[in-house]
């Protein structure tokens, strides 16, 4: 059934209805919302998890970490400063190989101090080892969560779902929540195979001490097993959609739709906009309202997951473009916009597409039609690798 729903309060009944064992999380704008409605789930007796209060968000991540390594499912939520505090568990949490799911609710980094949305504090982490998907709006959040469990339990890869800060987690949409024997179907109850999780019967060591002649070996495993998931996502996304019908995200006008990436527009565009998160809606709401002006000339693609990075994916999407403007929430600083720097490094040498960084939305910078059209028109021009729109 769809309800109108904030977007934190959508995530909230979609966790609570994946049913974890072990929640723990410290309030930070603006990912509180998804963090007091799970708290207030448990208080009022709607669910029958274990909801550890933390002091930080280091804290936090270190008591699903404890958690998971148990052999539980967990979940836990945070955003922009909190991410960055919880970094030195982030990369252990994936080099232990342990399957949590973490809600980061997008939001720049200091400093100057702002709360409101960018993209920076996921890109800081973007090398950590974990499977990161970014959703448009509250219904994809919505089934990438379950998709995310689901390929994390199965894989023994952490992952993160991004959602924009405010435009996501504090708006309201139109939603539909999967109820818990509706989930089962597609997600059972988790069952860890003996020898990946802690057992006083069956004794193991978890992030040992590892020397040189071992140390690059077993980097490279949790490499080629983030690789090798691109097949499992894709895979889990089309099973997905066959049990989930009614919740589908699927546009008819999408040419490619998977688990990886989204193509909505004509078959031959002359320029593709390529962007995560909202304001892919933002794109395509220009898009379609400008036919008249653009033609079919112009086509959007909507990267769904970014780590592992679809490389493969992309070029087949973009192969026939001349210009691809890739819009960036986020800066590395010194260089370009990161999903431009990675598109730029997959295509070098593949395809002869224009490819150009641009840079919008930092800090909440509202990112509006007349920013589309110049941008539609500054990738045909011969202007420096990095090009801020505000």
């Amino acid at each position: 059934m769809q309800q109108i729903l904030e977007g934190s309060r959508a995530i909230a009944l979609t966790v609570k209805n994946i049913k974890p064992t072990v929640i723990s999380a410290y309030p930070i704008t603006p990912q509180t919302h998804i963090v007091e409605d799970l708290a207030k789930f448990k208080a009022d007796g709607k669910a029958n998890y274990e909801y550890v209060r933390a002091e930080s968000e280091f804290a936090a991540a270190s008591i699903i970490t404890g958690a998971s390594a148990t052999g539980v499912r967990t979940y836990s939520a945070t955003s922009s400063q909190g991410l960055l505090l919880m970094t030195e568990v982030i990369f252990n949490i994936a080099g232990m190989r342990l399957p949590i799911v973490l809600t980061c609710a997008n939001r720049g980094v200091s400093a100057p101090i702002t709360i409101w949305n960018d993209q920076q504090d996921a890109m800081t982490i973007r090398d950590a080892g974990w499977i990161m998907m970014f959703a448009e709006n509250a219904q994809e959040a919505v089934n990438q969560h379950i998709l995310a469990f689901k390929v994390a339990e199965k894989l023994n890869l952490p992952a993160i779902v991004n959602i924009d800060g405010y435009i996501l987690t504090h708006s309201y949409e139109p939603v539909s929540i999967p109820e818990t024997k509706e989930i089962k179907k597609y997600l059972p109850d988790y069952k860890p195979k003996t020898g990946t999780y802690l057992d006083p019967k069956n004794p193991m060591t978890m992030g040992a001490f590892a020397r040189p002649a071992y140390y690059m070996e077993i980097r490279q495993d949790l490499h080629d097993d983030l690789i090798s998931s691109l097949d499992v996502i894709n895979e889990e996304y089309k099973k997905y959609n066959k049990i989930f019908s009614n919740f589908s995200t699927k546009n008819k006008k999408s040419l490619i739709d998977n688990g990886l990436i989204e193509y909505y527009g004509p078959k031959n565009p002359k320029t593709i906009l390529v962007a995560m998160g909202s304001v892919v809606g933002t794109v395509k709401e220009y898009v379609d309202n400008n036919k008249t002006l653009l033609g079919d000339k112009v086509g959007v693609l909507k990267i769904k997951t970014y780590r592992p990075f679809p490389n493969k994916e992309i070029l087949k999407a973009i192969k026939n473009a001349r210009y691809v403007a890739v819009l960036d929430k986020s800066i590395s600083l010194g260089n370009i916009g990161p999903l431009a720097s990675d598109i730029k490094s997959a295509s070098q040498g593949k395809i002869k597409a224009k490819i150009q960084s641009f840079i919008v939305g930092l800090g909440g910078r509202d990112i509006t039609a007349k920013m589309i059209k110049k941008i539609i028109t500054e990738v045909k021009n011969n202007i420096e690798d990095t090009k801020f729109i505000g």
